[in-house]
């Protein structure tokens, strides 16, 4: 369902706005323009995995805290693939670079997608409409996940190393921003307007939003609803694969538990962003990034309350989000 541009919809992007203006009281031209970018690039980060959880939830009506699991697999899966092709990441060449980063995402989309297929197929299959089953089918998977993971790997940490030339930054005077980080960037705005373009304009996206709103008359004409949903969790699960291996790569290690640390930031952007809503999500997701890098420059030790305060500022002043599209 498209919802109708109005004058509200234009705060949330204020706020975005409001929060830089109000940083700049605070911090020096050219350290503000450098948190800022790379602010961006932290919320982009969030973004891209967030993004999948978005579309699951909007769509579906799941509640997949398997998402999590995928995230921490999708670290592996990209030390293994740089364990397989030590060279390309040494190497001294940005295009050699930028290839094993994309070969690590794409290995750990192709993975992500398909237990997503699995998953949805036989754990989330059973228990739609019941969010407390979901909840827990879900949870055991994470779980599941997570000890295979040890099983695997190992519980001791693996490092997961930015390949050579993308640590390098592009410098302009004072101001400075790393080559990893701009490709986080374009990865990002890639990825949200693909999704805003299938939902939005394309014909399977017609048909998904259709089958939310009136499964049967889908059905009527001959369309078959489960094969459109399962696809849909696989690519919620890609998706959470492409943002699980790009953030290990930005923090440069792995480890079981990785993808339930940063699920805090997810929930909260998918909450603040408005539950189901991609906009929002994008929108929340840079707000969210730009106030960590903030926050951390001036009160290092407050980082860790941001998502929560923001959450809870956001909650008070639109209790449904910026963008709602569902209100269950």
């Amino acid at each position: 369902m498209r919802r109708t541009f109005a004058i509200a919809d234009v705060l949330p992007i204020a706020l975005v706005v409001a929060v830089c203006v109000c940083a700049l009281a605070f911090i020096s031209a050219p350290i503000w323009l450098n948190l800022t970018i790379a602010g961006v690039s932290v919320g982009l980060m969030i973004f891209l995995m967030a993004s999948g959880l978005t579309l699951i939830f909007g769509l579906m009506d799941v509640l997949n805290f398997a998402h999590a699991g995928l995230i921490t697999l999708a670290g592996y899966v990209t030390a293994s693939v740089y364990a397989a092709m030590p060279g390309w990441v040494s190497s001294n060449d940005l295009s050699t670079n930028v290839l094993i980063v994309l070969a690590a995402a794409a290995a750990s989309m192709l993975v992500a997608g398909a237990l997503g297929y699995v998953i949805e197929r036989i754990i989330v299959r059973p228990v739609y409409g019941n969010h407390l089953k979901q909840i827990l089918a879900t949870t055991g998977v994470l779980i599941i996940i997570q000890q295979l993971a040890i099983a695997i790997w190992g519980a001791d940490l693996l490092h997961v190393s930015q390949p050579t030339e993308l640590k390098k930054a592009v410098t302009f005077g004072t101001f400075f921003v790393e080559n990893y980080r701009l490709l986080i960037c374009a990865v990002g705005l890639a990825q949200f307007v693909a999704m805003i373009w299938a939902l939005e304009r394309s014909h399977l996206g017609l048909l998904i939003r259709a089958a939310v709103e009136d499964r049967e008359s889908v059905e009527s004409m001959g369309y078959e609803v489960k094969y459109l949903f399962v696809g849909v969790f696989a690519a919620g699960s890609a998706m959470a694969g492409l943002g699980g291996a790009l953030w290990a790569i930005y923090q440069e290690v792995i480890f079981p538990e990785a993808g339930l640390q940063v699920m805090i930031m997810v929930f909260s952007v998918i909450i603040i962003g408005g539950l189901g809503s991609v906009l929002g999500c994008f929108v929340a997701s840079i707000l969210l990034g730009l106030i960590m890098n903030y926050v951390g420059f001036l009160v290092p030790s407050a980082v860790v309350a941001c998502g929560f305060l923001l959450l809870l500022f956001v909650l008070v002043w639109r209790p449904h989000g910026f963008y709602p599209v569902v209100r269950r």
